[in-house]
């Protein structure tokens, strides 16, 4: 039977946690969380339903969660009044913009300490989704020590950031991406593989080695379904060990993000 490494089981445990510390903060220092995010008027059904989740996980732990909706011209100057507002505690561009290489310039406005993504290139926080990456894995007891990691894909949001962070905690990585010519023999001896690359069902079974364990942080909308790197037929193996086709990394980043709000906070005392 395939292992399934559940975010959704541990971002309840996590969310627990968080409400008692909002609760904390609200009751004992008067200290209301706050999460600001902005998006593109021309935001997909796809990113709109991403929104109304981190809301909803807002309302259960009790950090209020707003939403401005602007034209990317707007942008920075909205930015420039919530970095400036002190009842703000965190700032998040809802990606992609229409306009992809403008994504530098405006989420690089966002003050460090309100970076709850962990995106800006003055990073106070890591990437929320990297260190959701991280929860998942320590929650389920893989060791990342000794192991040969790859990661397919060096996007912001994923492959470079989490690149980083395990690089720095001594890890060996090998990055490739979507246009590696041969996966399948890039991947031949990995035994850790996470794969973010939005290429629906780039990584096919004959690619993943016997035990290996498999985050797959890829999402694409086809047709309104969303879908990740990995063929389906993966899931069906009964010796890897992965993410399930729902309810793997997306929880627990959603559970990172708002636990940066509340780090964020926190720092007021």
């Amino acid at each position: 039977m395939t292992r399934l490494l559940n975010g959704s089981e541990l971002a309840s445990y996590v969310e627990e946690r968080q409400a008692r510390q909002v609760r904390a903060l609200r009751q004992a220092e008067h200290i209301f969380p706050k999460l600001v995010i902005i998006k593109s008027r021309a935001a997909s059904p796809v990113i709109d339903a991403y929104i109304r989740m981190k809301r909803a996980y807002g309302d259960d732990i009790l950090i209020e969660t707003a939403v401005e909706t602007l034209d990317e011209a707007d942008m920075p100057a909205a930015i420039e009044r919530l970095n400036a507002d002190p009842a703000v505690h965190g700032i998040i561009v809802q990606l992609p913009l229409d306009t992809p290489e403008k994504t530098d310039a405006i989420v690089g406005l966002i003050a460090p300490a309100k970076d709850v993504d962990g995106l800006a290139s003055s990073e106070m926080f890591d990437s929320a989704t990297a260190t959701a990456i991280n929860w998942l894995l320590v929650g389920y007891n893989v060791d990342l020590k000794g192991k040969k990691i790859v990661l397919v894909g060096n996007g912001r949001l994923v492959g470079a950031p989490l690149a980083r962070m395990w690089q720095k905690s001594g890890f060996s990585v090998k990055v490739l991406d979507d246009t590696t010519e041969n996966l399948q023999a890039e991947l031949r001896d990995a035994e850790v593989i996470v794969s973010a690359t939005g290429v629906p069902h780039l990584l096919t079974s004959d690619m993943i080695p016997i035990g290996a364990v498999v985050v797959d942080a890829g999402t694409a909308s086809e047709n309104g379904v969303i879908k990740g790197d990995v063929t389906p037929d993966v899931r069906q193996r009964s010796d890897v060990t992965i993410t399930p086709e729902k309810g793997g990394v997306g929880p627990l980043t959603i559970a990172a993000l708002f636990d940066h709000v509340i780090q964020a906070a926190s720092r007021k005392l």
